[in-house]
């Protein structure tokens, strides 16, 4: 079973992505972030989530801002908690004390080789992680981001929320030396719960599918109503699914460049696609080495389902 820690700003979203990856893996820690809200509230989702399904799961607070720009201003499409929609309970547990980025460093010296880091908000708790620890890339197994995008973003026309959240703490994290593995905009928007599958979780009767049924339905109402997209995008759980179910998505090895420079395009991902059969023209720049995998193919209900199924199970 693979072993992993997750790296998060709950977030609807976030919350999905944990109980799956709880059900199908080790999930050793969790670490909160600044991002879908301001860290108090990502870090009190993360702690009641834990307390709804019974995760035994420490949860360590990191950073509450970005490493350079300023702090963010409070977002709205989570609702004021982070995530609005239904009553969460209050926490059993505290945090560890330790921060979020010692939590890292600390687990993948315990077992080095074999912990994947699936970071799915900003990356600044990784970034601070892999200044603190240089040789934090050969300690673990794999980094998996729910990040970017291919082609549009979220915040600007190219810049995705969580990497545009902490541009400077992305490129860290691209530059870090291992394979990034990439789930962007270009294939999470695929995987969406629409009103079956709240009627699904709504169905169980117990206290889990009810609660995330009342959160999904709450945030496909506002993505709908913000983006038009017909229903609640899991958008961290693709950074999960190739650890629990790999055929459901797909990557190819490609160089990204984190846009840092340009106000217009800041905290894009520019995806080195190309395809040379041959030597290219005199005036194409030539392709720097791969650093990521990026997902380019994705069988979104399916994703869907084997999510939700896991949520199910907790009631089960």
């Amino acid at each position: 079973m693979t072993r992993v820690l997750i790296d998060c700003d709950p977030g609807h979203d976030d919350a999905m992505a944990i109980l799956y990856a709880a059900k199908h893996l080790d999930l050793c820690a969790i670490t909160t972030v600044h991002g879908n809200a301001p860290l108090e509230h990502t870090t009190r989702n993360a702690l009641s989530l834990c307390t709804l399904a019974g995760l035994n799961v420490p949860v360590s607070a990191g950073a509450d801002r970005p490493l350079v720009q300023p702090q963010l201003q409070k977002q709205t499409l989570h609702g004021k908690s982070g995530i609005d929609g239904a009553e969460m309970p209050e926490p059993d547990r505290d945090v560890t004390g330790e921060h979020a980025a010692l939590t890292i460093i600390r687990e993948a010296k315990r077992s080095p080789g074999e912990l994947v880091l699936i970071a799915v908000g900003p990356m600044t708790n990784v970034a601070l992680a892999l200044r603190l620890e240089p040789k934090l890339p050969e300690l673990l197994k794999g980094i998996s981001i729910m990040g970017g995008s291919t082609t549009a973003g979220n915040v600007t026309p190219t810049a995705e929320f969580n990497l545009w959240a902490d541009p400077e703490a992305a490129a860290a994290v691209f530059d870090c030396g291992i394979p990034v593995m990439m789930a962007g905009l270009n294939v999470t928007r695929q995987a969406l719960i629409g009103a079956p599958h709240v009627a699904r979780l709504h169905g169980t009767g117990g206290p889990v599918g009810k609660v995330m049924g009342d959160l999904q339905d709450f945030y496909a109402t506002r993505s709908s109503a913000v983006y038009g997209l017909a229903g609640a995008p899991m958008h961290d759980a693709c950074a999960v699914v190739p650890f629990v179910h790999p055929e459901l998505i797909k990557h190819r090895a490609c160089h990204v460049h984190m846009e840092l420079a340009s106000p217009q395009v800041r905290g894009t991902t520019v995806c080195d696609l190309r395809v040379f059969k041959s030597a290219p023209a005199a005036a194409a720049r030539t392709q720097l080495p791969a650093n990521a995998l990026v997902a380019l193919e994705i069988d979104g209900a399916a994703v869907v389902d084997v999510v939700v199924d896991a949520v199910l199970s907790y009631d089960a």
